[in-house]
């Protein structure tokens, strides 16, 4: 029922925060149970991702939002502008605290929502919920202290390599010393304020231009002290795969247009990639490494190489629709990242309405028919559980 790769990482977790790794642990049981029933409806939600805005402050070398194919650049103005407001956002989080779920606050960049990024997570942690951010962290220096005292539990930052590295990626000179300030500047405050969150997590994504470098983040990381340090496998799919996606979407009557962003080649040397987390592993003893999605390293030229694949340890099924949804900043509740059918609006109805609506039915039907659909291979999400 578990794949096989991702028992590591939830004996990990259950080591470092074993409270809430029992939680979802309890949740994503009945999730796998509703799956299997083939009804089309799920329990309620282990987590939710808060796309707080789509805005973004740098324009990152592999994003499929941001990046030079990225699908953010197209969206009219209007669009790109949109965010749910607070006072939306309190009713929704009010809604979700009867189950509490985890939230991940997310982007474009988390910390350019207009309203104030941590009023969101005071309202999560005033409803006794787990609350993660994901950012590029070029905010870090200037929002560190609101940032501990707000009690966000953790905090995912971008580093992508050495210095030089970096701030090519990233497109932004001096981001790195940046960064990295800024968690230092999170460890002081942390320290001042006596707080043991939030638990400070390095997100490295493996790309082309700094697969030959990872290793040195290793020492980035003892010198910053952080929780953990992650190496994720770049997300990218063929012109083929989005083609056979859009069959998919004429079913479903939604579009993929988030999927264009991600049509590109990797261009990635996995014999030096192996042998890069090779060392990683042998030399970062010391240190709490996962990479994900989590393979062998004879796979990796699989996954690299024939993005239509599933590398072996992993099943050939998509359960994320059962266990998590993404809000966007239009109120849509959908159950895909880079998919624009939506279960219902929650400017509409309250999210209890929503979750097992008939669009949501729907969607999970036809999935559960089909096992996954054409894109599905190179999205994290299916790894995941």
């Amino acid at each position: 029922m578990f794949p096989k790769f991702n028992l590591r990482r939830v004996f990990l977790k259950l080591l470092k925060q074993p409270v809430y790794a029992l939680k979802v642990l309890s949740r994503r049981l009945p999730a796998y149970l509703a799956y299997y029933s083939g009804t089309g409806k799920s329990s309620n939600p282990e987590s939710i991702t808060i796309f707080l805005t789509h805005r973004c402050n740098l324009h990152c070398y592999m994003c499929g939002q941001w990046g030079s194919r990225g699908s953010s650049a197209k969206m009219d103005k209007q669009c790109l502008e949109e965010e749910l407001s607070l006072e939306l956002l309190k009713v929704f989080i009010r809604d979700l605290a009867v189950f509490k779920p985890n939230i991940t606050l997310f982007g474009g960049e988390p910390l350019l929502y207009k309203q104030g990024c941590f009023k969101v997570v005071r309202l999560i942690k005033e409803n006794n919920m787990h609350c993660l951010m994901i950012t590029n962290g070029a905010l870090l220096l200037e929002q560190a202290e609101e940032l501990v005292l707000s009690g966000l539990d953790e905090l995912n930052v971008s580093l992508d390599g050495p210095a030089f590295v970096h701030d090519a990626i990233r497109g932004l000179p001096g981001l790195f010393d940046k960064v990295f300030s800024g968690i230092e500047r999170v460890n002081y405050f942390k320290k001042l304020h006596k707080a043991k969150k939030p638990l400070v997590n390095l997100q490295c994504t493996i790309n082309q231009k700094n697969y030959g470098f990872i290793d040195q983040l290793l020492p980035v990381a003892r010198k910053l002290e952080v929780n953990s340090i992650t190496f994720h496998n770049l997300i990218f799919i063929s012109q083929k795969m989005l083609n056979e996606q859009k069959e998919y979407d004429r079913l479903l009557q939604a579009g993929s247009s988030g999927w264009e962003g991600f049509v590109f080649s990797p261009g990635i040397d996995t014999t030096v990639l192996r042998d890069k987390l090779k060392q990683i592993f042998e030399n970062g003893s010391d240190l709490k490494i996962d990479i994900y999605p989590d393979f062998k390293l004879t796979e990796l030229g699989q996954y690299y190489a024939e993005p239509e694949k599933i590398p072996g340890g992993y099943l050939k099924r998509c359960l994320s629709p059962w266990i998590t949804a993404y809000l966007f900043c239009d109120g849509q509740i959908r159950p895909c990242l880079n998919s624009s059918f939506s279960y219902g609006n929650i400017k509409e109805k309250p999210f209890k309405q929503i979750w097992n609506s008939a669009q949501a039915i729907k969607f999970r039907k036809l999935l559960k028919e089909k096992r996954i659909f054409p894109a599905c291979p190179r999205c994290t999400e299916l790894y995941r559980y």
